[in-house]
């Protein structure tokens, strides 16, 4: 049985803010997971990059306002290099963090990162995430 999606029935305000700042549809995935597969920082992630498309293009922005995911992305863009649909996902990633600030939510405290952490995580989502932590400060 095919399952379409109706973009017009899970559009939430959020997820036209997300295509509005990235002036991108994240209907244009179609979930081969390759971006996740690239991703250098998918094993500190609590949500694959893919699953964040997917819960965008299912309206569940709550879910990902949750997650640490798009606060740990480095903007590398590797899932662009390999995505086939040339989704940029490193732009998509940015707008939900642009969405998660103007509600005042979702910030990564890297004062509260453990030192395991620190010594696992790719040095560039480290200084990525030091960098919007200080723009709010």
């Amino acid at each position: 049985m095919l399952l379409k999606l109706d973009p017009d029935k899970v559009r939430s305000e959020e997820i036209t803010d997300v295509e509005a700042i990235c002036a991108d549809s994240v209907f244009k995935c179609y979930q081969c997971g390759k971006c996740s597969a690239a991703c250098p920082a998918a094993p500190e992630m609590d949500m694959l990059p893919n699953q964040v498309i997917r819960y965008l293009q299912l309206g569940m922005f709550d879910k990902i306002m949750q997650s640490k995911t798009p606060w740990i992305c480095a903007s590398c863009l590797q899932c662009m290099t390999v995505c086939p649909k040339g989704v940029d996902l490193a732009k998509i990633m940015e707008a939900v963090r642009t969405v998660h600030l103007r509600k005042g939510e979702g910030v990564l405290d890297m004062n509260k990162c453990d030192e395991d952490y620190k010594k696992r995580a790719p040095q560039i989502a480290l200084i990525s995430g030091l960098r919007k932590f200080q723009s709010l400060s």
